[in-house]
């Protein structure tokens, strides 16, 4: 599987648990640890949580197995490492103070690919 159907799958699994703001970075002229970074919001830590399985859940459907999965136990910032798509998951208070569309150089929504 290709990062761009790695990307997709792990999108359709966010939207299809309700997560919120999702949007995609494209990091690959930017990193060399991954192509892509998807971010999206939780309503709560419950909500948080089930994003992560949600994802987790998708992508062993289709035999990937996460190289790592951080943050559940909180869940107030969780990542679901798939290897060439990165995925954060956190609750909105915390996506705002780090800021990580701005970290890796999107300025606005525009710059990145929203969904």
């Amino acid at each position: 599987m290709n990062s761009e159907q790695m990307r997709d799958f792990a999108i359709a699994a966010l939207d299809d648990i309700k997560a919120v703001n999702v949007i995609a970075l494209d990091v690959r002229r930017a990193s060399s640890v991954t192509d892509y970074m998807l971010i999206a919001s939780g309503t709560s830590d419950r909500h948080v949580r089930s994003i992560v399985s949600s994802v987790v859940e998708a992508a062993r459907e289709r035999g990937i197995k996460p190289l790592g999965v951080e943050g559940e136990v909180h869940a107030q910032w969780a990542l679901v490492d798939l290897g060439d798509v990165i995925v954060h998951v956190m609750k909105p208070d915390v996506r705002e103070f780090y800021q990580l569309e701005k970290l890796w150089g999107f300025d606005s929504l525009a710059e990145s690919k929203a969904r």
